[in-house]
């Protein structure tokens, strides 16, 4: 039985003082109990984040990071930077990162390799824009960007890895894929996990929906067999919603 995670990224959202008071008003609200829960703040915000929740079930994760440990890379944060203030979950690939900064399936490979050795726990988001889907071609773009970011890492970094299935159509946009068509997605990310490393690994990795969820459809897309959670965005925002939208995933 694989646990459901609810990980909300804030995105560039929330100044210091701001985000202190949703963090502490989603910690009043919120019991994870049989969910796992995770909030992702801008990096300015993850120290006190750490610390606001260091008695609590939620956990912090960063929206990013580089592949390299050190050097010449202005304005980039390393893992080490990351794990020395407490923080071992990141988000890599998120569809903004592939579209606005021009992340590369090479580069994700790289962050992968880098999460893996330094022990993190890796949320790894792929996704097809509205044309791909249009066209019929949207397998073709999610296996590609599966199989050339993570299938160079053994079996056992997968204990690590959580895939979030994005329809970038469906971000921001107030679209959503529907609950068949995320479970259409989500199998097929399982079926090619399968052939390149087993049963047992992809029935253990957690598949998250990540695209407009919202407390009135949460409950049938985390439904579906092979959704195990979601990605949120704008409705992680708010602490009541993001709040609806754990409880969705207890039911």
């Amino acid at each position: 039985m694989r646990t459901k995670i609810v990980a909300g990224n804030w995105k560039m959202n929330k100044t210091l003082p701001e985000a202190i008071a949703l963090i502490k008003e989603i910690d009043k609200k919120i019991t994870p109990g049989t969910v796992e829960v995770i909030i992702a703040p801008s990096f300015v915000n993850l120290p006190e984040a750490v610390k606001l929740l260091q008695n609590s079930e939620i956990k912090v994760a960063a929206q990013n990071m580089h592949f390299a440990e050190k050097g010449a890379y202005t304005g980039e944060i390393s893992a080490e930077m990351l794990q020395a203030i407490g923080i071992n979950t990141v988000i890599t690939g998120h569809s903004e990162r592939r579209a606005y900064y021009n992340e590369t399936d090479e580069s994700l490979k790289l962050k992968a390799k880098k999460a893996y050795s330094a022990k993190m726990l890796n949320i790894f988001c792929v996704g097809e824009q509205l044309k791909d889907r249009k066209n019929g071609n949207h397998f073709n773009i999610v296996e590609n960007q599966i199989k050339k970011a993570l299938f160079e890492l053994p079996g056992e970094a997968f204990e690590k890895i959580i895939i979030a299935y994005e329809p970038v159509w469906a971000i921001g946009t107030g679209e959503t894929a529907s609950p068949e068509q995320a479970q259409e997605m989500h199998a097929f990310i399982r079926k090619i996990i399968n052939e390149k490393y087993g049963n047992e690994i992809a029935d253990k990795i957690r598949i998250l929906y990540g695209g407009s969820v919202k407390p009135g459809n949460a409950g049938k897309i985390f439904s579906q067999t092979d959704v195990d959670g979601g990605l949120i965005g704008g409705a992680s925002l708010q602490a009541d919603d993001f709040k609806a939208i754990v409880e969705a995933a207890k039911s």
